[in-house]
């Protein structure tokens, strides 16, 4: 997640919100109270719309369509209630929340306080990860549950194979459920052979 997060509140100016995601490159900023709690998101789409004045020049007709005002504050254009997930959210678990609700920004929530932000962008990030950062830290995991010497590593486009110098099935499972945590492996088997073969 990214942190510290940018947050606004029910008061912000839609202009200042507009101004923020901007130049963060943002699409969406959690709204919250004078605690920092969540009571809201503001998105692009919410600062988008009835924003902009029609070109009198492409009128349909003898008369100007009717315009709803635009919200002059966050408050007045935000989505609330918000959606947020805890900082130990399962990140499999935030990705299909942020595709079946379709949205591009979850609000990470300790309690009701906004304590970061992913995005999807976040989410790209992650799987592109290089596969030598992903081998490191696979070799990391390893070397914490069975020692560093026990363990070879290979990835190849983010699909780790782990080759457990001992013959332990139990052990090659938790090699494996290990690897499969580590962000950017795409899939991970580990199999018993030793460091030459």
């Amino acid at each position: 997640m990214s942190r510290p997060v940018v947050t606004v509140t029910p008061q912000t100016t839609a202009k200042c919100a507009a101004e923020l995601l901007a130049a963060h490159g943002f699409t969406a900023l959690p709204v919250v109270d004078d605690d920092e709690r969540l009571v809201g998101i503001v998105t692009e789409a919410d600062l988008i719309g009835d924003r902009f004045q029609p070109d009198p020049r492409f009128r349909c007709g003898e008369h100007p369509p009717a315009r709803n005002t635009p919200g002059g504050t966050v408050g007045e254009v935000m989505t609330s209630p918000a959606t947020g997930m805890g900082p130990g959210t399962d990140l499999a678990e935030l990705s299909r929340a942020l595709l079946d609700s379709r949205i591009r920004a979850m609000p990470i929530v300790d309690g009701s306080r906004v304590v970061g932000i992913v995005t999807r962008g976040d989410i790209i990030r992650t799987f592109a990860r290089n596969d030598g950062e992903i081998a490191a830290d696979v070799r990391h995991h390893l070397a914490i549950y069975g020692g560093s010497d026990r363990w070879q590593v290979e990835v190849h486009d983010g699909v780790v194979r782990i080759v457990d110098e001992f013959d332990s099935e139990t052990d090659r499972h938790v090699a494996t459920v290990l690897a499969e945590a580590v962000p950017g492996v795409v899939s991970a088997t580990a199999v018993a052979g030793n460091r030459e073969g």
